[in-house]
């Protein structure tokens, strides 16, 4: 099984493979994405990993308030999508 973590406040340039990266010391890391705004193609300054449910956690309390790029992230587990 695999849990999604939300991971708001990041950098304008953090890349897809730099999200995932800094998650992985951490446990198994399956995707990572960056949302991006339809119109200008930017980063909107948040993004979804998807880890291993038993490193889901540990994840969480290791990265949450940790810095990425400068700019302190907030991590929890990801809500399911409102209609």
């Amino acid at each position: 099984m695999a849990k999604t973590l939300y991971v708001g406040n990041l950098p304008w340039g953090t890349t897809e493979a730099a999200l995932a990266d800094a998650f992985r010391p951490y446990g198994t890391v399956y995707s990572s994405r960056i949302i991006m705004d339809k119109e200008t193609g930017r980063s909107r300054g948040f993004g979804f990993v998807e880890v291993a449910d038993e490193d889901a956690e540990k994840m969480v309390t290791a990265m949450n308030g940790s810095e990425l790029g400068g700019r302190q992230i907030v991590v929890n587990e990801a809500k399911p999508r409102q209609e």
